[in-house]
């Protein structure tokens, strides 16, 4: 048998932060009209728009609640299953589109897996899944959105180039405003208990058209081997240096041990918000925007990290694939992950270590520091235009699929049928049978994908990491930033933005490892605006919510 661990069963999202892909044609969209409030996301209407009544979910007790602030609620094991929802959401067959981050699952008619839960959902879930390989999803979107022969459900992920998004969505999906504005949510009690937060991503042009699939709230951390890190007094640091003179305390290339992976953007990230730097935009006073390319923060922590380079405290191999098990042996001594949760991927790799989440402190001892929290979501899923009938079953079997962490409805949809699918271990938590480690995991990614609860934290059998990570969520939100333009849509940004922030952060990699001069750091960023850096800016200034906080550092 295969243990399953995870916090979420499913979101093991391989990349998707990084995703750009490709442009999507949005076919036939000329008679809805471009420009720019359109493709921006309609501000105005965006921002009168009222989102969905949040309504908690009672029917379990977390052993550490959560907040609106961001916090995630945490389970220790696995709590007895309350049902969520009442009756079968289908009354036929239901189609979608989405994409798997795991490997891909045997299809509908050979999986048992699958089979079983569409029993429990009352009719025939039907998908179309696209594989995180090459342009795998963004190529897959829009071969579907030309044909006109559109499934009942399309996810439409935030980050993977599709432009035109008002458009498109005013062409060819439901406006679904009447069925989940305000108290008329309460109908679909799962989805009330989505938080306000993830409900702004999937309102666009002043309508709401699906629900959204939240993920982590939180942004990268660096996570580090404890026991490497106490050689030099542990994992923090109240300075820059004092960080670096550690690191060069710990790499010892004679031994092959080093203080930090080779992921010189990734480390750059975490410089700069020792330095104070914004999260991705700053709103300014007259409510115009500067980006993060723009600041000084930025150059500075570009600077630090070419002195971090040359002084050779990197892994040497920029192309090692194997940096997660070096830092769980404490041959590499730490490594930026997608957030705090994810120390359990290197609890899976060494049950007998530990490990430490570095909250970013004072670059000088007197410079604030700044966390920068994550997108908070993985996009929405709209529905194609239909009667209201259909319209109602799809919102009832996206209800389903959200289906708050422990619920019965959670484990069908993430673990199976209890006996076929998974077993229970001597503590309560789930155990995949090897039927469904087969079966289940790439149909649980794509699930997941195209429907999420609120994320919780889940370590069974490490109560103290779980009591770990909230400690250190807690320290995170103190000093955390949001990108003030998560929910806006800027078509410049899907068209272009991917090619002139990989140009630049080239540019970056070359300065930190010395092919280059900190002086070609000027026209790298003048290159990036005006090649779309400029444009992008007045897109999102025309769609910034009105309560998008000035930032100070």
């Amino acid at each position: 048998m295969t243990s399953t661990t995870s916090g979420q069963a499913g979101f093991s999202r391989r990349g998707f932060l990084g995703l750009a892909g490709l442009a999507v044609t949005a076919a036939g969209l000329s008679a809805c009209g471009g420009g720019s409030a359109a493709s921006s996301g309609g501000a105005a209407a965006s921002a009168s728009v009222k989102l969905p009544t949040y309504k908690e979910f009672t029917g379990l007790t977390p052993d550490l609640a959560g907040n609106a602030k961001g916090l995630q609620a945490a389970y220790f094991k696995l709590p007895t299953s309350v049902q969520s929802v009442k009756g079968m959401p289908l009354k036929g067959k239901v189609t979608g589109l989405t994409e798997t981050f795991d490997t891909m699952s045997p299809a509908m008619k050979d999986n048992a897996f699958w089979q079983r839960l569409n029993a429990k959902l009352g009719g025939d879930l039907e998908l179309q899944i696209a594989e995180d390989i090459g342009d795998g999803y963004p190529a897959k979107f829009a071969t579907v959105l030309a044909s006109n022969d559109l499934p009942d459900m399309m996810w439409v992920p935030p980050n993977q180039g599709i432009p035109n998004v008002g458009p498109m969505l005013e062409a060819k999906f439901q406006d679904l405003t009447q069925y989940l504005s305000g108290d008329a949510v309460l109908e679909y009690p799962n989805l009330a208990a989505l938080k306000p937060d993830s409900w702004k991503t999937a309102v666009v042009n002043g309508k709401i058209w699906g629900a959204p699939i939240p993920s982590t709230p939180f942004g990268q951390v660096y996570i580090g081997n404890h026991d490497t890190w106490a050689q030099v007094g542990g994992f923090e640091a109240s300075s820059a240096e004092e960080f670096l003179q550690k690191a060069k305390e710990i790499t010892r290339p004679g031994e092959q041990k080093y203080a930090l992976e080779p992921a010189y953007i990734n480390a750059l990230h975490m410089v700069t918000e020792w330095f104070g730097a914004p999260n991705a935009w700053a709103v300014n006073k007259d409510r115009t925007l500067t980006h993060l390319y723009e600041t000084e923060q930025y150059e500075a922590g570009v600077e630090f990290v070419a002195k971090m380079f040359a002084a050779g405290v990197f892994y040497p191999d920029a192309q090692a694939t194997d940096i997660r098990s070096r830092v769980a042996n404490g041959s590499v001594g730490a490594q930026v992950v997608s957030g705090p949760h994810d120390i359990r991927g290197f609890r899976a790799l060494n049950k007998g270590a530990k490990f430490d989440i570095l909250v970013p402190f004072s670059a000088d001892g007197k410079i604030k520091p700044t966390y920068d929290m994550g997108y908070g979501t993985v996009g929405f899923t709209p529905f194609k235009k239909a009667e209201e009938g259909k319209i109602r079953e799809l919102l009832s079997l996206i209800n389903y699929l959200s289906a708050p962490f422990g619920t019965v409805e959670y484990m069908q949809k993430n673990y199976g049928e209890l006996g076929q699918d998974y077993t229970l271990d001597a503590t309560g938590n789930p155990v995949r049978t090897d039927t469904g480690t087969t079966n289940g995991p790439g149909l649980v990614s794509a699930l997941n994908i195209m429907s999420s609860p609120e994320n919780v934290i889940f370590n069974p059998g490490f109560d103290d990491d779980t009591r770990y990570v909230n400690q250190q969520q807690k320290k995170l939100l103190e000093i955390a930033w949001r990108n003030p333009t998560n929910g806006s849509y800027s078509d410049t940004n899907a068209k272009v933005g991917a090619k002139i922030t990989k140009q630049l952060r080239d540019k970056v990699v070359d300065i930190i490892t010395g092919r280059a001069k900190i002086d070609e750091l000027k026209d790298g960023v003048k290159r990036w605006k005006s090649e779309g850096g400029d444009k992008m800016r007045e897109e999102y200034q025309a769609s910034l919510a009105p309560d998008a906080p000035v930032f100070t550092s």
